[in-house]
């Protein structure tokens, strides 16, 4: 099941570039289309997908943000330097668990079923992955950076929150170890 849920990530996970709230979904719908493509491509090996993959989606994640919240009140604790070791760990864990589902992927589209908003600074749009036996709820939650600069936060695959389930690893972890051993467990994985 962890694997569906990072194949979905991986998907998902096509985005673009700061965009206007307006823009959100029209260029959802193109990066995907495009992280499709690449993955769909059988002219690329797996290093090159994964380059390309990452450099379409590394404009419209915020990273510190999803690592911030992943870590909860702990962060709140951490010096300047520790939050940036921590958030340089989270991400390229982040980024090596989906890109590792790379061969995972088998021809499954994406549709795209609109958007919420349920805040003024929030969107969700909610788009489903239609696979040949089974379809999967994939929703991205973006939030106003600044003006006309909109950020993932977060993604829910099949109704679970990516932040939720690394907030509920971390504090488990640090309920019997310290935060030294959770970078260096997050080092180990890297």
């Amino acid at each position: 099941m962890l694997k569906k849920y990072f194949l979905l990530f991986l998907v998902s996970t096509t985005l673009i570039f700061a965009v206007t709230k307006e823009e959100i979904e029209p260029h959802m719908v193109k990066k995907v289309n495009e992280v499709l493509s690449i993955l769909k491509s059988k002219e690329l090996n797996k290093e090159t997908k994964s380059q390309q993959i990452i450099s379409k989606m590394d404009p419209i994640f915020d990273y510190t943000l999803m690592a911030r919240l992943s870590l909860g009140k702990e962060w709140n604790t951490l010096s300047n330097d520790k939050k940036e070791e921590f958030t340089s760990l989270f991400t390229k864990v982040l980024k090596k668990s989906y890109l590792n589902k790379l061969d995972l992927y088998t021809n499954q589209e994406i549709k795209f079923l609109g958007t919420q908003e349920p805040k003024s600074n929030r969107i969700i749009v909610n788009t489903v992955l239609v696979g040949e036996k089974e379809n999967f709820d994939i929703n991205y939650k973006f939030y106003q950076k600044a003006k006309d600069e909109w950020k993932i936060y977060d993604i829910n695959l099949l109704g679970v929150s990516i932040i939720q389930t690394y907030r509920q690893q971390f504090a488990g972890f640090l309920k019997d170890k310290s935060f030294d051993d959770l970078l260096k467990n997050l080092n180990s994985k890297k």
